[in-house]
């Protein structure tokens, strides 16, 4: 994503309607010339939370939050910048327009231009499902599911017809070109130049961002005769990366950020089950694969308890093993709901009912005791050889983590659970994990990182994009560091432009970017997302880096200058006194009140 022009950023914050974007969340009430609502930052009975009328910012007299329309979203949302402002441009029909040396070669569709044909034929497929008789065949099979009609219409639910032909005038009728629906990912061509619907003869799940508009479908077939796997999911598309998208993740995200917990299932309409039945924390993965970028995602919004409740067959189990270890190497518990064989959470929702699933919740199994489980299946415990296999098979996969106490922690209870000495496994001497950054044969060792821009450009999105919300950010980077703290020319012009109005919003300051340089680094800064809750935690760490940093380097420079021979006896007596103001420990983050 590129950084967007000064005028459409300028146009953006002129439209924005704080009070309209916090009622969707907040229920507001008029009281005198202010708004006032209950906080959604923290839990209170009394109402502290207010918008002066005319006024572009929020305040809470009880926990102190602060900020813009952007801000709100960031916060309450867990949308990243680059999300919120998308959403505040949809909302406000406000075209956004990057840069010119960010735009692609050869012009392609709009964000806002992909989503419209997306939006047509999600309603192509609802009206299909439930207005003709071949659609009804696969309604039948969702009532068949337990799938009520108001479900089926709250989720947008809809069917491909197997002729595509179908699909193919309708959005002929809406004039939209067969460039635009193959970028949207909605048709393809094939070998021979012809143009064929994407998606036939299967049920439709529209796919959804953090603002609720439509980025691809996932759809299943309800006939062995339809070609493919159970599910397809629209292609890569500009909209719709599948390594990264969480399936119900629009519906959920509030709570899963709240309560920092989340269930994940295979299926959507394991997902979306779930979510009407209370359960709205949960996500499905698009497809088998689950990724690090999946994983990505739910830590920046916070989760530290995930529940995997995947199917009760070898491959819901194999995927359980593989899933809870992408979590556990970010030192996150893991644990897997026992869903009987035969079963998937939607079936259990269905015959049994929401406390069954509860219950099931409760007596989920951490992760490693299923390990130990799901891999005695193929052992014979009785056996010192296979059993060995058994323990260092688990065990390297503790060692692989890359929490130093967690692998110590768990390598201990591998011990316990496996009746072995803790020697045995290794207790006591997992070592220094190698620094991943240094060189190894046969890897690629041409892109150089440079420590010192990512540890400034750390500390700048700690003030970006929390410092108006929270004012004590501000006053630790204003009590602490000077521009000449920062190594990185680029990081220190950032900070400097920040620290002149640190009051402002993040609208103002990235359009009084001016070097395309500048407008580049602040893109990169915004679009990672921060944990607000370890926000002081996190500044002053960064801080306390960047001052051990610049005292290390202005020791090391002093030293060459009185090295290299070339200053008078009075440089060299005043380099020394300066080298003596920096003897000792290194400086520390001052603290504020």
């Amino acid at each position: 994503m590129g950084i967007y022009t000064k005028k459409c950023l300028e146009v953006l914050r002129e439209k924005i309607d704080l009070v309209e974007v916090v009622s969707s969340y907040v229920n507001l009430k008029p009281a005198g010339s202010s708004y006032k609502g209950v906080c959604p930052f923290h839990d209170e009975k009394t109402p502290s939370f207010m918008i002066q009328k005319g006024e572009s910012h929020y305040h809470c007299f009880g926990c102190g939050a602060h900020g813009d329309a952007i801000a709100f979203l960031m916060g309450y949302m867990k949308m990243s910048f680059v999300e919120a402002v998308e959403s505040l441009a949809e909302r406000f029909q406000v075209p956004l327009e990057e840069v010119e040396y960010e735009r692609r070669s050869s012009e392609g569709p709009t964000k806002k231009e992909l989503k419209e044909p997306l939006l047509k034929a999600a309603q192509f497929y609802h009206y299909y499902l439930l207005h003709t008789d071949e659609g009804h065949a696969a309604l039948k099979y969702l009532y068949d599911r337990g799938l009520d009609l108001d479900f089926i219409t709250l989720f947008k639910i809809g069917f491909a017809p197997r002729q595509g032909a179908l699909f193919g005038k309708f959005m002929q009728k809406h004039r939209f070109s067969a460039h635009l629906l193959e970028t949207a990912g909605l048709i393809k061509t094939l070998p021979d130049g012809r143009k064929k619907a994407f998606f036939s003869n299967r049920i439709t799940f529209p796919i959804l961002d953090v603002s609720g508009g439509i980025i691809g479908f996932s759809a299943r077939k309800i006939s062995e005769e339809t070609f493919g796997p159970k599910y397809i999911n629209t292609p890569e598309t500009p909209l719709f990366k599948k390594s990264s998208t969480l399936y119900g993740l629009s519906f959920s995200r509030r709570r899963i950020a709240k309560e920092k917990r989340v269930i994940i299932v295979e299926g959507q309409i394991d997902a979306l089950r779930l979510i009407q039945s209370g359960f709205d924390l949960t996500v499905a993965g698009q497809g088998t694969a689950f990724t690090e970028e999946h994983v990505k995602e739910l830590l920046n919004l916070g989760v530290t308890k995930v529940y995997l409740a995947l199917d009760g067959d070898e491959a819901g189990q194999a995927a359980a093993s593989k899933i809870g270890n992408l979590f556990q190497k970010e030192g996150v518990e893991v644990y897997v709901v026992k869903i009987p064989v035969g079963m998937d959470p939607d079936s259990i929702l269905k015959e049994q009912g929401p406390l069954s699933f509860t219950e099931l919740l409760e007596k989920a199994e951490e992760y490693l005791t299923f390990l130990i489980d799901y891999f005695s299946k193929e052992s014979d415990l009785s056996s010192p050889s296979q059993k060995n296999h058994l323990i260092q098979t688990i065990a390297a996969r503790i060692r692989s983590w890359d929490h130093p106490l967690m692998v110590h922690e768990s390598l201990r209870k591998l011990a316990r659970l496996t009746q072995v000495p803790e020697k045995l496994v290794g207790v006591g001497q997992e070592g220094v994990r190698r620094n991943t950054f240094i060189k190894r044969e046969g890897s690629i060792s041409e892109v150089e990182i440079n420590p010192s821009r990512v540890l400034e450009a750390d500390l700048l999105r700690w003030l970006l994009l929390l410092g108006n919300s929270n004012p004590r950010l501000v006053e630790i980077a204003k009590a602490n560091l000077r521009p000449e703290h920062f190594t990185v020319t680029l990081c220190r012009r950032l900070f400097s432009l920040y620290m002149e109005n640190p009051k402002g919003d993040l609208l103002t300051f990235a359009s009084n970017l001016e070097s395309a340089e500048e407008k580049l680094l602040f893109s990169e800064i915004v679009q990672k997302k921060i944990n607000p809750e370890r926000a002081e935690e996190g500044i002053i760490e960064t801080t306390n880096k960047i001052l051990q940093h610049h005292w290390m380097e202005e020791r090391e420079k002093i030293k060459i200058q009185i090295q290299s021979g070339r200053c008078s006896e009075e440089e060299v007596l005043a380099l020394a006194k300066q080298f003596d103001t920096l003897k000792g420990a290194p400086p520390s983050v001052k603290e504020v009140p």
